[in-house]
């Protein structure tokens, strides 16, 4: 378990500018284009938002390596995080996932104080010793089932109040009741709640919610009475980058010991959430932890590394193992992505990855795997899902290694190649 925890401290290893040649857009892809960081700069300055000495900001967006340490734990980002809704990445022990080599994995408020509820947490002095994780965790504030239990739940200024998915029964959620459950939790990040704008939206409705957000946020930060951990504010505002500007800059005045981008993968295109991250990393705090939450798939994990972002997470690794759907290399798919079920597979003697060296590819068979995923056997979806976490953990350090030695300009479309072909 994690021994001498302190506030989260939090360490810049090297930053890189924008290379001339993403500046000059011969590093676009159809999603992420360099002109969309001047254009949406000079649209805040038009709008009064900005100066044009704020110009300055773009100078510092860019690919970095950072450290994050809590207590006895140390990682370095840019990172993927699994997601362990109930304490549980799905079909994996804390071990698996640990093996794989994550030192972090996310909790959820909302569900974790349905059950197993605050008193048992209490009991046992939080998630870390509930199910034995030796790592850090992260744990949302339930703002995302603000979002998606809107049909049944009454927002007001106070909080959201909702009939509960297992009984039915009314919950109520506050900006001071979250810090507190996730002090219960005892999280080493705690998100504030937030109201995650739904989309579409327009511009007054996600101004709206953007302030409310922000109000919430304010009261979650005087909240705290454990400030030996770390508490991240949420970034809102909607597909309007102005709102995305104005929300940065209320969060900052709170000084939250890091910074997170909500609201994005909500239904947008990609090419529209890669402007609003060009819209909204300009003017990120420098010196703290960057946060996109619930993107995972491959392309927008390079886009948004290659931007300045720092931490990741998504269910999407774990949901997709259990559908049947697998990463893999270019090497083993021209589209980089398996459906193991597809009779192709039947008799193939194949790892699902001949580069990739976790435990399902050094053991295992495609032909075995699909008849465990066509026999509907529980252990494909352990199999599988290690296997996908283990890709993203490979594509994230892969761009590591490659912003720490200088180079990641000169090797991004390689890895872009290799790890996400579909993009290019």
């Amino acid at each position: 378990m994690l021994t001498n925890r302190n506030l989260i401290e939090f360490s810049n290893i090297k930053s890189l500018q924008l290379s001339k040649e993403f500046k000059e857009g011969s590093l676009d892809t159809k999603d992420l284009k360099a002109n969309d960081l001047i254009n949406e700069f000079s649209q805040v300055i038009e709008k009064g938002i900005a100066t044009n000495e704020d110009l300055s900001l773009l100078e510092k967006v860019g690919p970095r390596v950072t450290k994050l340490k809590f207590g006895n734990v140390e990682l370095e980002t840019p990172i993927f995080m699994p997601v362990g809704t109930v304490g549980s990445v799905k079909s994996l022990s804390p071990e698996d996932v640990y093996s794989i080599g994550y030192k972090i994995i996310l909790g959820n408020t909302y569900h974790l104080n349905l059950r197993p509820g605050m008193d048992l947490m209490r009991e046992f002095n939080g998630l870390h010793e509930f199910m034995r994780w030796p790592g850090a965790i992260l744990t949302d504030s339930g703002g995302f089932q603000v979002m998606s239990l809107a049909k049944i739940r009454k927002l007001t200024e106070e909080g959201a109040t909702f009939a509960n998915h297992i009984n039915g029964a009314k919950i109520t959620l506050t900006p001071e009741s979250v810090v507190q459950i996730q002090e219960d939790i005892d999280s080493d990040i705690q998100m504030v709640l937030d109201e995650c704008t739904p989309y579409p939206a327009t511009h007054a409705e996600a101004l709206s919610s953007m302030e409310r957000s922000m109000r919430w946020a304010t009261r979650a930060r005087s909240a705290r009475k454990k400030l030996n951990r770390a508490q991240f504010g949420i970034v809102q505002g909607g597909m309007y980058g102005d709102l995305r500007v104005k929300s940065v800059k209320q969060l900052i005045e709170n000084n939250f010991e890091g910074y997170a981008i909500g609201g994005l993968s909500v239904g947008e295109s990609k090419r529209e959430m890669r402007r609003l991250l060009s819209a909204t990393i300009p003017w990120m705090p420098h010196d703290k932890p960057r946060y996109l939450m619930g993107v995972g798939a491959p392309d927008d994990l390079i886009d948004a590394i290659l931007l300045g972002i720092d931490m990741f997470d998504c269910v999407m690794p774990t949901r997709n193992a259990r559908n049947g759907s697998v990463f893999v290399r270019s090497s083993s798919s021209a589209n980089g992505k398996i459906q193991i079920k597809n009779s192709i597979h039947k008799s193939s003697k194949e790892p699902l990855d001949s580069l990739c060296n976790c435990y399902t590819c050094k053991n295992y068979s495609r032909a075995y795997l699909r008849h465990l995923f066509v026999a509907e056997e529980l252990l494909v979806f352990r199999l599988l899902s290690i296997h996908n976490l283990q890709f993203l953990f490979d594509l994230t350090y892969e761009m590591r290694e490659s912003i720490r030695s200088g180079n990641i300009f000169e090797n991004v479309s390689e890895i872009r190649r290799i790890f996400a072909p579909g993009s290019l």
